[in-house]
């Protein structure tokens, strides 16, 4: 038998303005300010969401009192609403309320100054209709009216943010046999569409609406957009996945495969930082066709694989490493688990750190050790048998005495006298999560 083995992750990874949008810089009479405009990444029935637009003085980093804006609101390239909306207390909420209906209607306050619709913390306005019922992309307008009782002399620039909520659709495809397999996608930006599984070519190719202008990506922090398929459907399970974008090749680190998330499914991230959009639209550059108006995903098969694999414990207060001697696994054969106990945020190897090693085949315990690396690492020994294949799990359990676990799990497939071994983590992308509130990027590969 043969092992192969993937790091594979899960991630708090999400979207164009990860639920928060920032217009940086608004000169307004020789003042500079910046406009958030905030908004739920998920939409629920209940209509109980908020739009929340606020202000902030970017020299004194005060929050602006009093404005008027001239708000637009745009999906799939039609515009949703567009009204005069003002507040007096510094914070803009405007409340939503999904309907089938289709006329928007917007109800509150009006502003005795001005027919601008006056938003409170205590009394938001209220719009109604068929507004933010679908998921995808929402490009917002933004022209500035009045700030402090100042109304500008003449119209004010545009200023543009765009926010999404999550879309989740399925995709059932044929399989080589020709049966039905659920695939799904989850979007962190746009809709998905065209959407088309390969069996031949064990490939999956989709499309998603994509603006390759300077002035929209600048302001695009990730794209991401995850593929849902069963963990049995083994002919598209592979110990590591190739990622294209137009037919531009994409960096290792923007395709990782998660295992964890879902008991039955296995998921794999399509994660684009700003400079890796920016690295494909260098390519069409090359070229002299006109830019595209989508990006075109292609999802192959590979079985470029590299240790050590990296798993985190879920409080991300532990990394472990591990990778194992010889690579391939035979009958009768000492494997060396080697491994090393690491600070989550440090990366630093921890001494003296305490663990329970396990192996667990098909759902049974088959081995199990509780050890002290004195020097943050070490290995451990196991010899497998002819019939230990199936689902195999490498755990280290109460981790410094914590209570804290991590675990790589191995799909043990038997074919033609070798075995593929699919592994998955916990999160290698847990700097997304700090570049979420802090915007720092240390991604670990």
């Amino acid at each position: 038998m043969m092992f192969t083995s993937l790091l594979i992750t899960t991630s708090s990874v999400h979207g164009h303005g990860l639920g928060l949008e920032k217009i940086p810089s608004v000169e307004f009479k020789e003042k500079d300010f910046s406009i958030s405009v905030e908004m739920p990444m998920y939409f629920e029935p209940s209509g109980n969401t908020q739009i929340i637009i606020t202000t902030i003085d970017n020299k004194t980093k005060d929050i602006v009192e009093k404005f008027t804006f001239l708000i637009g609101v745009y999906h799939e390239n039609n515009l949703i609403f567009r009204d005069y909306f003002s507040t007096d207390n510094g914070i803009l909420p405007i409340k939503i309320t999904p309907s089938s209906d289709d006329i928007v209607i917007i109800q509150g306050e009006q502003s005795s100054l001005s027919d601008s619709w006056l938003g409170t913390e205590s009394v938001p306005v209220e719009i109604t209709g068929p507004i933010f019922a679908s998921g995808g992309l929402y490009h917002f307008e933004i022209q500035v009216v009045s700030i402090d009782d100042i109304t500008i002399d003449e119209k004010s620039d545009l200023y543009y943010a765009d926010l999404s909520i999550v879309e989740s659709t399925e995709f059932p495809q044929k399989d080589t046999t020709g049966e039905n397999i659920k695939f799904q996608t989850k979007s962190y930006f746009d809709k998905v569409s065209t959407f088309e599984y390969n069996p031949e070519a064990k490939q999956v190719v989709f499309e998603m609406p994509f603006d390759w202008n300077e002035e929209q990506m600048s302001h695009i922090p990730v794209v991401h957009v995850e593929v849902h398929f069963p963990k049995d459907f083994e002919e598209f399970l592979t110990p590591g996945y190739s990622g294209e974008v137009n037919g531009i090749d994409l960096f290792k680190a923007s395709v990782t495969i998660d295992d964890y998330t879902e008991e039955n499914e296995r998921i794999v991230h399509f994660v684009l930082l700003q400079d890796h959009i920016q690295h494909i639209k260098n390519q069409f550059k090359e070229s002299d066709d006109p830019l595209p108006d989508k990006m075109i995903f292609t999802l192959s098969t590979s079985d470029d694989i590299k240790f050590p694999l990296t798993s985190f414990t879920k409080s991300e207060d532990f990394e472990v490493n591990l990778s194992w001697e010889p690579r391939e696994i035979k009958p009768g054969e000492i494997i060396n688990f080697v491994f090393t106990i690491r600070d989550g945020l440090t990366r630093e190897p921890l001494r003296n750190s305490s663990y329970t090693f396990v192996i667990i085949q098909n759902g049974e315990e088959v081995h199990r050790v509780s050890q002290t690396a004195k020097i943050g690492g070490g290995f451990e020994k196991f010899e497998f048998v002819e019939d230990q294949t199936g689902p195999t799990v490498i755990k280290f359990e109460n981790i410094r005495n914590t209570g804290q676990e991590t675990e790589f799990t191995f799909v043990v497939v038997p074919e033609f006298g070798t075995v593929a071994i699919l592994v998955m983590g916990v999160a290698i992308f847990t700097v997304i999560l700090h570049f979420s509130f802090n915007r720092t990027l240390m991604i670990k590969v």
